[in-house]
């Protein structure tokens, strides 16, 4: 059979079990298989599998059908042209999350910001590809699930990135420490939407995912707890969820901070709010029905 021929029927079969874009995984498939082009493979009609490629191309088909990610049957994950291992052990990178990623990448590069916190690291994509980016920075990545910061790790050594670990319930690890920067792509899918996912998105860590009621519980509590961990005139950008950017910037705005923008994603819809800790922050005291000044 050719790879042409193995690819469509391959595709058929997955289509056929609800797996979306199956003629792109098929021949990704076949890709990691051979390790030949994939555009070309499905061109190709004159080459002639051998019986064990197409006994190993149908067992990962297989695996697909059960819906199991394709970024989990290959192995890796492209972000910001890193490769980056991907496993069950922690969310998938989304292209969206790239996004993020670049804009802190930027902020970091014109030399001012010297430290930066990567919460719930999960594979360790935001942290590592901006200490990649920026190599002076000192970049610390931290996570409560001990399986995905062993895979941030791991791809950390593979990537000869230079960035620190901690374990732990988001700022819990850090003690007293302070950055210039802090960045998160936090669990934010609201509890009952996490029961109808896309089947692939239910196979990824479910504490990855979900973010309480409505889908805000850990931007209240980065919102409570991160102006103790910035520098004064730190930054906090956090990735959020469809529907989510007007809500977060609200609770950062009450927590003191200045809103300096709310970014779209490649959909056009609200993605990553960015907010900046002022030097001087103007709280609202309950006790005395008043405001008053603190310097951080």
């Amino acid at each position: 059979m050719t790879p042409r021929d193995a690819i469509r029927n391959a595709a058929a079969a997955l289509e056929a079990r609800g797996v979306p874009d199956s003629l792109y995984d098929a021949a990704q498939l076949l890709s990691f298989l051979t390790g030949k082009n994939a555009l070309l493979l499905r061109l190709d009609t004159d080459t002639e599998l051998t019986e064990e490629t197409l006994a190993a191309f149908h067992d990962l088909c297989a695996r697909r059908a059960q819906r199991e990610p394709l970024q989990y049957i290959l192995g890796s994950v492209s972000f910001l042209a890193h490769e980056f291992h991907a496993d069950a052990r922690a969310l998938i990178p989304r292209p969206e999350t790239e996004l993020l990623a670049e804009r802190v990448i930027a902020l970091v590069t014109d030399g001012s910001l010297r430290s930066v916190l990567d919460l719930c690291c999960g594979t360790g994509c935001i942290g590592i590809s901006i200490a990649l980016a920026c190599p002076d920075c000192v970049v610390t990545l931290s996570d409560l699930s001990h399986d995905a910061l062993s895979l941030a790790q791991e791809n950390a050594a593979a990537l000869g990135a230079s960035v620190q670990f901690l374990e732990g319930d988001l700022f819990t690890p850090t003690g007293a420490a302070a950055y210039d920067l802090i960045v998160s792509n936090p669990p934010y899918i609201p509890s009952e939407d996490c029961l109808s996912l896309q089947a692939e998105v239910l196979r990824e860590p479910h504490m990855a995912l979900e973010g309480g009621r409505d889908g805000l519980d850990f931007y209240r509590r980065i919102a409570q707890d991160a102006p103790a961990h910035l520098h004064r005139g730190g930054h906090l950008l956090v990735e959020c969820g469809d529907g989510e950017a007007q809500s977060i910037s609200a609770l950062f705005a009450q927590a003191g901070f200045d809103i300096v923008g709310i970014y779209e994603d490649f959909q056009s819809l609200p993605r990553i709010v960015h907010a900046q800790l002022p030097h001087s922050i103007e709280r609202f005291d309950a006790d005395h029905a008043g405001k008053v000044s603190m310097d951080l």
